[in-house]
């Protein structure tokens, strides 16, 4: 490997800007490339300008098609579908495909055909790929011969976390989980018409029932709790702040205070900086650019009977998740320096 990790890009809304946000000044990468179907005058407007995160903290400037930054100095191309830039051009280490659009090995390949040595695609697939991973789950798995690897959801990877905690603690027997999630940019502001009869609803007015597969994926990764884990999202009128209300049964129920203690173990040990833990009365705006996967809320943990466990987890459904996919690039590179 280089001195840099060279990254294309390819999907400049809310992940890929926050992927530029959050790694523009590390001196370990060089993004070298960002595609999107976007004109790249907005590109750049809209990474100045977030409504949810505010201002960049340094001016980037816009010359000739790039963005250009500290040591960066990305080209912006137009093109959204893999296959349509040739990543051997830029001689591109790793492509994060944020498109959210793309989940067969098919659709994907093309990518590396065009000289991308990985691909790590920000959505989890929908067939079996290389490799998928939850950091604080199985990262330590990764191999150097992973091509192409999923980081699954922002949803996933914080009912994976909850799941492996609460199993290897107290023994999980079966969940349900609801993610009350905010609005996401494929939701009309006003009602308009769409195959899906409550997306097609306005998500600035509505509380909107969808469909969720993070309970599917996690049984995929953690084989023992087949059959077992089922759940739902409710998007909600909020532009980001998400959480995940999750009931369980366990083979040994705690008190309130026993599970806390548990899960403020893991927080401040073995998973801290990817789980936190709060007492605080926090609401969904409070989690808005942390950093961490996931913020145990301590304070809405429930038990009824000794039976059912009730607990919440916050999370900002961009920002923390971004910040794993340059972790990961991190550690897929220092695998070629072994």
């Amino acid at each position: 490997m280089k001195n840099k990790i060279r990254i294309g890009i390819m999907g400049f809304g809310r992940i890929g800007r926050n992927l530029f946000r959050l790694g523009y000044d590390n001196p370990l990468f060089d993004f070298v490339a960002i595609s999107d179907l976007g004109e790249p005058e907005a590109m750049h407007y809209l990474l100045m300008r977030d409504s949810v995160y505010g201002e960049m903290a340094e001016n980037v400037v816009f010359e000739n098609n790039h963005l250009k930054v500290r040591h960066q100095n990305t080209r912006l191309l137009e093109g959204g579908k893999p296959g349509s830039i040739p990543w051997d051009a830029f001689d591109v280490d790793f492509v994060i495909d944020a498109t959210g659009a793309y989940r067969h090995v098919a659709d994907l390949q093309p990518h590396i055909d065009e000289g991308a040595r990985r691909v790590i695609v920000a959505i989890p697939p929908l067939e079996p790929i290389d490799r998928i991973v939850i950091a604080g789950l199985n990262e330590d798995d990764i191999e150097a011969h992973d091509k192409l690897i999923s980081v699954t959801s922002s949803t996933t990877q914080v009912l994976a976390l909850m799941v492996k905690m609460l199993d290897e603690k107290f023994g999980v027997e079966r969940a349900m989980m609801t993610s009350i999630h905010a609005y996401t940019s494929d939701q009309p502001l006003a009602d308009a018409v769409r195959s899906d009869l409550r997306r097609s609803r306005s998500a600035a007015e509505n509380i909107i029932p969808n469909d969720n597969h993070s309970p599917q994926i996690v049984e995929q990764l953690i084989p023992k709790f087949k059959g077992k884990l089922d759940g739902m999202a409710l998007n909600v009128p909020v532009p980001d702040g998400s959480c995940v209300d999750l009931s369980t049964e366990l083979r040994n129920m705690p008190s309130v205070e026993k599970l806390n203690k548990a899960i403020k173990e893991y927080a401040d040990g073995s998973l801290k900086g990817i789980v936190g833990y709060t007492d605080d009365p926090i609401v969904s705006s409070d989690v808005v650019g942390t950093g961490e996967t996931m913020i145990f809320d301590g304070k809405a943990t429930m038990i009824t009977q000794d039976k059912l466990l009730k607990t919440l987890c916050w999370y900002d459904s961009g920002w923390g998740f971004s910040k794993r996919i340059l972790e990961l690039v991190e550690a897929y590179s220092k695998l070629e320096v072994k």
